[in-house]
């Protein structure tokens, strides 16, 4: 027979043309090269105030490693995979991906097509300055509970959280097209943040640290410096608390980059997934209103809206140099000039709607995941003006500036949302008034985008992201960032209190 074989978080002998016994040469290296490669995870939280009688804190970590085949034979996908790396298991792997894609093959509709990619030979470790793995558990407790303990000093805060995530993830892939990588991950994701309690009035509200996740090692932290920043959250939360109630209606908004990346998210980088434009994914949050046909026709924003697609952001929590197709990772327009000119595609999806490659967005979330599209980094690029956000500020009469990330909801085409925030100030005559709370913003995502007439430059630009992004059945999570300057939108605001 003529298989191909796709190894993924594993590596094999070239097997192009060959059939299963032939696999015992590779075996041995196999094995041995796999043998410290895998996902290791580690969660660090503390939890100290009222609501508790003594400080809570807790440490998870766990690890796994293991190998998965993905073959292409007969025109339909198989996939198998197992933790256990001696010659035998490894080959029952090959035996049992081989018979499912022989069984797919019966059901398939037309052959499945690759479009064609180069061989990839290389090795790529994130930049990080300091392994997570290597600092030791009680120095990562301490920075937290010195944090918690700094906040609650100020009067009014009740209670704190604090966390820190770390995965590092190794990965080696070999196909058959002759691409042999070797990639390592280092992905951190710190949190804080403070309650404040009004005894009085049975209120409370919380306000979190801005920090993001990010491909990046302890460093970044220990750069979050949660100690000194502490305190002014703890603050926040206070006024947040004591906060006028928003007046609802149509109003200008400007969201702040650490508010903005999930709007981005959700009405950009969700249904630019060319498998839910089509119909073929609808997990978690349903397909899509933009279609293949509406690519380069349909103004999705402002002509000054220009969104990119890039797996090479230095940060980016979906950064990688290959993906787990073999191919390189590459920056592309999404949207442009305001109009829909890009998809987020792998091999198998770049024949569907005619393009010559794949845009590199295969990833597989461990050894015993098949591998499929998943979201790039997506991202807001700067205006040429260079504005600020004290300048959208000043250049605002009326309107509210919304900080941070909040609850939040979408349909299932993408389509209308509302979204929340973490901190709310009212603008008065191009100045920061007063903090306000209850505060939502309700939109769908053409008129919102349109409605953007204002972009911050690229020294206002940052990132923001998620740790777990999730998508397809049997679910799988995805680390993924979206960076941004701040913009002003027109938007409903909504009163989320109920007791204006």
């Amino acid at each position: 027979d003529n298989h191909s074989w796709d190894v993924h978080t594993g590596l094999s002998a070239r097997m192009k043309n060959q059939s299963a016994p032939m696999l015992d040469a590779g075996l041995s290296t196999l094995i041995a090269d796999l043998d410290e490669r895998g996902l290791l995870e580690e969660t660090l939280v503390v939890a100290v105030g009222e609501f508790g009688r003594s400080p809570q804190r807790g440490v998870s970590h766990s690890e796994e490693y293991g190998l998965a085949v993905r073959v292409l034979c007969e025109g339909a996908w198989g996939f198998a995979a197992t933790p256990r790396l001696e010659p035998r298991a490894v080959k029952a792997v090959v035996a049992q991906a081989i018979a499912q894609a022989r069984k797919n093959a019966m059901l398939r509709p037309g052959p499945i097509e690759l479009a064609p990619a180069p061989a990839a030979v290389g090795s790529w470790v994130s930049p990080h300055e300091v392994d997570p793995f290597t600092v030791p558990i009680k120095d990562k407790a301490e920075y937290l509970i010195n944090a918690a303990n700094a906040t609650l000093k100020v009067p009014g805060v009740k209670h704190v959280d604090a966390f820190s995530f770390a995965v590092r993830e190794e990965k080696l892939l070999l196909t058959s097209d002759g691409t042999r990588t070797l990639q390592v991950f280092f992905r951190v994701n710190p949190g804080f943040s403070a309650t404040a309690v009004d005894g009085r009035r049975g209120r409370f509200a919380s306000r979190a640290h801005e920090v993001e996740p990010m491909l990046a090692g302890w460093e970044h932290c220990q750069a979050a410096d949660f100690v000194g920043a502490g305190p002014k959250i703890g603050e926040d939360a206070v006024r947040k608390l004591h906060a006028a109630s928003v007046e609802p209606g149509e109003q200008t908004v400007i969201l702040a980059p650490s508010n903005l990346w999930l709007t981005i998210h959700e009405s950009i980088g969700h249904p630019t997934e060319l498998d839910r434009a089509l119909g073929y994914e609808a997990n978690f949050a349903g397909t899509s209103f933009m279609r293949a046909e509406d690519t380069g026709k349909l103004r999705v924003g402002s002509e000054r809206v220009h969104l990119v697609a890039d797996r090479t952001q230095p940060g980016g929590l979906a950064t990688t140099a290959w993906d787990d197709e073999g191919v390189a990772a590459q920056r592309w327009d999404i949207i442009k000039d305001g109009v829909l000119v890009g998809w987020q595609t792998t091999r198998e999806q770049a024949g569907w709607i005619h393009e010559p490659a794949s845009r590199g967005c295969s990833y597989a979330d461990g050894y015993g995941s098949v591998a499929f599209q998943r979201m790039p980094n997506v991202s807001l690029q700067p205006g040429a003006e260079g504005y600020t956000t004290e300048d959208l500020i000043n250049a605002t009469d009326r309107g509210i500036l919304i900080t941070g990330r909040g609850s939040w909801s979408i349909d299932h085409q993408r389509y209308n949302f509302q979204f929340g925030g973490q901190y709310f100030w009212e603008i008065r005559n191009g100045r920061l008034t007063r903090p306000l709370r209850d505060v939502a913003y309700q939109a769908n995502t053409v008129d919102f985008w349109r409605s953007c007439d204002m972009i911050g430059g690229v020294d206002a630009y940052r990132l923001g992201g998620s740790f777990s992004d999730g998508k397809g059945e049997p679910g799988q999570s995805n680390a993924v960032s979206h960076g941004c300057p701040p913009a002003r939108f027109r938007v409903n605001v909504l009163n989320t209190g109920g007791d204006r």
